[in-house]
């Protein structure tokens, strides 16, 4: 992807996989016990995973935030990078206090697939059709793909590497160097999209 408009017709692309997969997978979900205000998968999730593309369009929300949110962000992101660098599942940094997401509209396709048929507990984990799942496994690819000269990895791992000059300078010019990443990437379980479209 190369300059703004290969940028934006990258988020409609990524629209486009969102509202497919929402279609696609509608008649599954009826009876979902998911409202605004359950925050079960916020809290206990695994990993949030995006692509760098979904970083970017997150990024720029963020930039458009009061500074002082941005400054409380920026500490909670940072803490949340380090709490999972020692293996610890700590809540989304975009949850709020009364448990709704702060970036909502914009959510990464991580965030979308996840629903429960069940109101959830740590007992009792979320409940999902298979065929939802597997459907999501294909729509993750085709995000991969959309972002071939990008990455894939937990939310506050790529927001971190956007905030690396070298880094942004070098995917927004539609340039490919996994070499900038390698250390950090390796440690982080972050993969490379290209490797995987290939």
């Amino acid at each position: 992807m190369t300059g703004k408009l290969s940028i934006k017709a990258g988020f409609r692309a990524v629209d486009e996989v969102y509202s497919s997969f929402e279609e696609e997978v509608r008649g599954f979900r009826t009876g979902q016990a998911c409202k605004s205000g359950c925050a079960f998968c916020c809290s206990h999730a695994g990993s949030i995973d995006v692509t760098t593309l979904e970083g970017l369009r997150i990024r720029g929300l963020i930039q458009k935030f009061s500074r002082s949110r941005q400054k409380s962000l920026e500490k909670s992101l940072f803490r949340e990078v380090r709490h999972r660098e020692k293996n610890l599942v700590v809540p989304c940094p975009f949850l709020m206090k009364n448990n709704v997401c702060m970036i909502y509209e914009i959510r990464p396709f991580s965030c979308r697939r996840i629903y429960s048929l069940h109101t959830c507990t740590k007992e009792n984990p979320p409940r999902v059709n298979r065929k939802v799942m597997d459907k999501g496994e294909e729509e993750i690819k085709r995000l991969q793909e959309i972002d071939s000269t990008g990455y894939l990895g937990h939310i506050s791992y790529i927001l971190h590497m956007l905030d690396a000059p070298g880094f942004l300078d070098t995917y927004m010019g539609g340039g490919f160097d996994p070499g900038k990443i390698v250390v950090f990437g390796k440690s982080h379980n972050i993969v490379i999209n290209q490797k995987m479209t290939l």
